[in-house]
């Protein structure tokens, strides 16, 4: 009997938990994505996506695509610096006052060319405040990626062997000066 009233308790416990697992909060509202958003489907391919709102249907495309194409080139390579300043000073002497002030800055470059990217699909939708958002994934052949790849490492080590020469004539010339 006493685990009959187990199992039972059990079982409306399970019911209670499945009943409300699958529905979303009072008050949470989900962001909309496109269901191609920040899928990698075609294997000869890289996509790279960017999505901006703006007031004008043709801004809010142009900036959805400048993203588009600055992720597209952080694939290739990305140099990135950051600082963080915390900041706190505490003025008075009977009751003080603590000003605190953090600032956080992260600097992104990147530097590449493609060839043959092309958007191959976009989407724009009117959001209740009148501005339009716009997605957009572009098409980057894979070979022009590796290619890049490819650049990047033969410049890198181009300029080391420029470096290392350099470094073994100006110990040839403070040789040749002690003599």
């Amino acid at each position: 009997m006493k685990t009959m009233r187990i199992a039972l308790f059990l079982v409306a416990v399970a019911a209670l938990v499945m009943a409300c697992g699958g529905e979303d909060k009072p008050g949470v509202n989900r962001a909309y994505y496109p269901d191609w958003w920040m899928v990698q489907g075609n294997p000869d391919q890289v996509y790279s996506f960017g999505m901006d709102t703006k007031v004008s249907q043709t801004s809010s495309y142009d900036a959805a695509y400048a993203n588009a194409i600055l992720m597209a080139s952080q694939y290739v390579e990305t140099k990135v610096a950051g600082m963080v300043k915390n900041y706190e000073e505490e003025a008075g002497r009977e009751n003080p006052q603590v000003l605190a002030l953090t600032s956080k800055v992260i600097k992104s470059v990147t530097d590449a060319s493609f060839q043959g990217a092309m958007v191959n699909k976009q989407e724009t939708i009117i959001l209740d405040n009148g501005r339009y958002q716009t997605f957009v994934r572009i098409a980057v052949p894979k070979e022009t990626v590796n290619r890049n790849l490819m650049n990047q490492i033969q410049n890198e080590e181009a300029l080391y062997n420029a470096f290392k020469a350099t470094q073994a004539f100006d110990e040839l010339q403070t040789e040749l000066d002690r003599n």
